[in-house]
């Protein structure tokens, strides 16, 4: 599923040379889905990925059942992909979740803040700070046993009841998660709302307030079609790791108005026309979301991979 010698190569001045993509279909993804994945499928999903390149590539949530069914899984799921060559992270809310996660030999761990005090009480039931205080103790026990964390913020560029959010508030945020030991930060445009320039103040902003912009990834929704765009201004400004769901995956069950994902074949259709390395084989990433769309009956939302099985 490729189109021979395209996308031509021309590259843009003011890019990386690689991206690592943070690939969260099998999480992100399908957490949202209405209907239940069989833990087999999901399994195999994460290997097909893996065999397509993918070297990071979250695995599930040890969130509990009651709250996300769809991966009401993850003791049965992890252990089956658990030797793949490829750094699988799982998100965990709370010590309890830390637990099971760390007891099935999880070496990289997410916790997921809120910059907004409206989603984390639709998301945590809790306040942005409260929230924060239930993450500290998580943060410090997996950086005692080595174990890799990164920080979700969600609503870094606009919230769903609150509208516009203050890039004060989304960096005073990022930085208690930074302040508490996370190795790096996932910057999400929950609803995707967020366009260049409003990305490239925030980066600037976190700068300035001494967050390197080397522990920065970004989680872009393409609701408005502005994803790819923001991942520009992004890699421009020196990101390096770009959050994508394979198929165009996901949304958010907390956040109605929040669409799917950026496509990570879309997204690698664009830096291979830049000569951005992702060391991503995009005619097995597409057949993989094709056979993904198969199982849940549905097309995906991907242009890139509608464009590719289309020319099948």
């Amino acid at each position: 599923m490729t189109v021979r010698e395209l996308p031509m190569v021309q590259p843009a001045q003011g890019l990386p040379a690689r991206v690592r993509i943070h690939e969260v279909g099998p999480r992100d993804g399908l957490q949202n889905e209405k209907r239940t994945v069989p833990t087999e499928v999901k399994a195999d999903f994460i290997r097909r990925l893996a065999d397509a390149g993918l070297t990071t590539i979250e695995a599930t949530s040890f969130v509990h059942p009651k709250w996300v069914p769809q991966l009401a899984d993850a003791e049965e799921l992890f252990p089956l992909v658990g030797e793949l060559p490829a750094e699988l992270p799982v998100l965990v809310p709370n010590e309890r979740g830390l637990d099971r996660a760390l007891a099935l030999g999880a070496r990289r761990i997410a916790v997921f803040a809120s910059a907004t005090e409206s989603f984390a009480k639709a998301n945590l039931n809790r306040t942005v700070d409260e929230a924060l205080t239930m993450f500290e103790p998580v943060v410090v026990r997996a950086k005692a046993q080595k174990v890799h964390v990164r920080g979700y913020l969600s609503m870094c560029f606009g919230d769903p009841w609150e509208g516009p959010v203050p890039i004060h508030q989304v960096v005073r945020v990022c930085k208690a998660l930074m302040d508490m030991g996370c190795d790096e930060l996932s910057l999400g445009d929950t609803i995707g709302v967020a366009t260049p320039g409003h990305v490239q103040a925030l980066l600037s902003q976190l700068n300035e307030e001494g967050v390197p912009t080397s522990a920065i990834g970004v989680h872009f929704h393409d609701t408005y079609g502005q994803a790819l765009a923001n991942t520009l201004a992004a890699l421009q400004h020196g990101v390096t790791t770009v959050d994508a769901s394979a198929g165009g995956l996901g949304g958010c069950p907390y956040a109605k108005s929040a669409t799917g994902n950026l496509a990570t074949e879309d997204l690698v259709w664009m830096l291979q026309g830049l000569g951005v390395d992702t060391g991503v084989d995009l005619g097995r990433l597409t057949a993989t979301s094709v056979w993904m769309a198969a199982h849940l009956d549905r097309p995906s939302p991907s242009r890139t991979v509608r464009a590719l099985s289309h020319k099948e």
